[in-house]
């Protein structure tokens, strides 16, 4: 890049951060906030639709949560960090909600608490009938209304373990998601170039 604009590192680095948060500023509320163009209780329940279309057990699940410690971060002194974001993932391949980041030790479950999503579920997770719509998590999430996850223990029925492996076979989406990103956007898996407190690793996420 240096060569191609005539213009220093520091130059260059300057008006990359401009533009980063310029895009960010403008757009991080369309994943970071309930988004109500890709979440209103039509689109809801066209998303609930093809999920049951594809076997899953659940006729109400409209996407899939996931916390992933996406970032490696590099921090100068040979150690290495990571960040962890929480995604729900769409069956259209869209993020349906992005928080983050967070320290890479905090649970899932923690972090979904602090994501406020639950409430925002609560509120307008609802078809256009009234029926009260979900996303489905694994192990890690409680049960709540709007939050579904398979059944545990050990002595699990015919029918418990039936609806484990179809909600499992629908829920890898959100794990292709989490993919796709690094597979998009290279520089986001290269962690000496993400270094905390020089690099907006989150605005670069979002």
């Amino acid at each position: 890049m240096v060569s191609r604009f005539a213009k220093p590192v520091p130059v260059l680095c300057m008006v990359s951060n401009i533009v980063l948060n310029y895009i960010f500023d403008l757009h991080h509320h369309r994943i970071t906030t309930w988004n109500n163009s890709i979440l209103n209780p039509f689109v809801i329940q066209q998303y609930s639709d093809a999920v049951s279309d594809k076997g899953a057990a659940l006729n109400n699940c409209f996407g899939f949560v996931d916390g992933t410690v996406q970032q490696l971060v590099y921090n100068g002194h040979k150690r290495v960090h990571a960040l962890k974001f929480q995604a729900v993932a769409l069956p259209n391949g869209l993020i349906g909600h992005l928080f983050g980041p967070v320290e890479g030790k905090k649970h899932d479950a923690a972090m979904l608490a602090d994501s406020n999503f639950l409430t925002a579920l609560e509120h307008n997770a609802v078809s256009p009938t009234g029926q009260q719509m979900c996303i489905y998590g694994d192990l890690a999430y409680p049960l709540r209304v709007n939050l579904m996850a398979p059944f545990r223990g050990a002595a699990l029925t015919a029918q418990m373990e039936a609806f484990n492996d179809s909600m499992s076979n629908v829920r890898t989406s959100v794990e292709w998601l989490f993919g796709d990103i690094v597979e998009y956007f290279k520089f986001m898996d290269f962690k000496k170039n993400l270094k905390i407190g020089l690099s907006s690793i989150g605005k670069l996420y979002v």
